[in-house]
């Protein structure tokens, strides 16, 4: 029996794909057949089974370049592309506490990867007439903390704009582009998160839960994302199945963002 989704003979590249969703995805991707190479600062202790992996700065334009390289060179090419590198290390305290290099560290994580590593590759796709690139966003783009997501929150925004032209510049030669905005992702660092704030409040893990869900204004199905649930939305996106959808953006949040 045909699957519903397959990705056999498919060549892909996922950015920071040894933990949270990054990992979730390489590892549904190699399920699925493809033949997957994921990059990251360090080589991981643990690597899903058959996947290729570099390690490399891509908050650099020279880790950009090394992994660029690699993909060419191990994988011949690349059909798929998924972006998931991102993050904040900005600290608390609002607008003020935001210094340049603050601004700067969020735009060179959120953005600038995305943007050279499609400059290396996505020609290469244009040229073979196919591919698909998934930027992976954030709600954040749309629901900011002030305390604390400013400057990623704007990152991220910036990267979807950039990606909604990508879109129209290259979807017409066969390339989909997409973007994929998750909330809040029950991954091992938001488990800690969960953990330390459950510690200051008195209560358990599930407490600690409620306190970041009520902090982003609830989550309506009343839990997190799991990491296995953005890695089946975005490989359901860059199969054939999808052949027709490019230039959108898919929220998965649990209805945390409120819509009319």
């Amino acid at each position: 029996m045909t699957p519903f989704v397959s990705l056999a003979g498919k060549r892909a590249l996922v950015t920071s794909g040894t933990r949270g969703a990054g990992a979730a995805t390489v590892k549904q991707f190699r399920e699925l057949g493809a033949k997957v190479l994921t990059s990251a600062r360090t080589r991981p202790d643990m690597l899903e089974e058959g996947v290729q992996f570099v390690a490399a700065d891509l908050t650099s334009a020279e880790g950009c370049d090394v992994l660029g390289a690699a993909v060419r060179d191990r994988l011949g090419g690349v059909d798929i592309i998924v972006h998931m590198l991102g993050g904040s290390s900005a600290p608390g305290g609002g607008f003020v506490a935001l210094s340049d290099a603050e601004w700067h560290n969020e735009l060179y994580l959120n953005l600038f990867p995305a943007v050279r590593l499609d400059r290396q590759l996505v020609p290469d796709m244009v040229g073979q007439g196919s591919g698909v690139v998934i930027h992976v966003s954030s709600i954040q783009r749309e629901l900011p903390l002030p305390e604390s997501t400013t400057a990623y929150a704007a990152a991220k925004a910036a990267l979807s704009t950039y990606s909604k032209s990508l879109s129209k510049e290259v979807s017409p030669k066969g390339v989909r582009v997409l973007r994929v905005s998750p909330g809040w992702i029950e991954t091992e660092a938001a488990a800690r998160l969960a953990e330390r704030l459950a510690k200051q409040a008195g209560t358990d893990y599930e407490g600690g839960k409620k306190i970041i869900m009520d902090a982003l204004g609830g989550i309506p199905i009343g839990r997190p994302t799991k990491p296995e649930e953005v890695a089946n939305l975005i490989a359901f996106l860059v199969s054939d199945r999808a052949a027709t959808i490019t230039g959108t953006e898919y929220v998965i949040d649990g209805g945390t963002v409120p819509t009319a």
